[in-house]
């Protein structure tokens, strides 16, 4: 049976809510990772605790998703603080052991995802670290098109972890549609994350990701 972990990056913004309704409707609990400059945005927090509440895990997208901490340019001090600052934010949704997803840009991973230093921050602080294997791009044009190339990842492996973003545009109206064809399929939606996007578990390393570490 294929499995599909489904998770929203970039939020709250005010198109959270209708995921929520969608998500809430099919009775599916999925992950959303917020970012700190949305976080603070006036009703943001509250569609954030709706989300915890309704059994959705909540996990830390940055502060700012401006630069990816492994960027040789990033400002100094940048790959601590967008983790550090972002978990105080967190306070009271962060989970038992705390979620932590980077900004790689569009998607794509490797070496300028992390620096040593960030990823040694989060091994002491005990985080689990969240990738992915399926970014079907739905900020792209036509906003429908996302859901047949997640329909196509989500055929080829068999435990796929989807990056969307809940965001108040016309791609999240398909997502209804989207879902309803993936329980069509008879494929398991899960809550927990595959193995192979997972390179720490409560900081504790599973594999080796010295790919998405920046070298010195």
């Amino acid at each position: 049976m294929k499995r599909l972990t489904l998770s929203f990056d970039n939020g709250p913004t005010d198109g959270t809510g209708a995921v929520l309704d969608a998500l809430a409707q099919r009775a599916i609990k999925t992950s959303f990772f917020l970012v700190g400059k949305q976080l603070r945005a006036p009703g943001a927090r509250a569609l954030a605790e709706r989300a915890k509440a309704e059994g959705h895990w909540i996990g830390n997208h940055t502060l700012s998703h401006d630069v990816p901490l492994g960027r040789a340019d990033a400002p100094h001090g940048h790959h601590l603080r967008e983790i550090e600052e972002m978990d105080v934010l967190l306070d009271g949704l962060n989970e038992d052991v705390p979620l932590f997803r980077p900004y790689a840009g569009k998607g794509i991973l490797g070496p300028h995802v992390f620096t040593a230093e960030s990823l040694d921050y989060l091994r002491r602080t005990r985080h689990t670290v969240v990738l992915w294997n399926s970014v079907p791009r739905d900020w792209e044009q036509p906003p429908n098109a996302w859901v047949a190339r997640a329909l196509a990842d989500i055929e080829a492996q068999s435990w796929t972890t989807v990056v969307l973003h809940d965001k108040p545009n016309d791609a999240m109206k398909h997502l209804p549609a989207f879902l309803d064809t993936v329980m069509a399929r008879r494929i398991e939606i899960r809550q927990e994350f595959p193995p192979d996007c997972l390179p720490m578990v409560a900081g504790e390393s599973q594999w080796d990701a010295s790919a998405l570490v920046r070298a010195t």
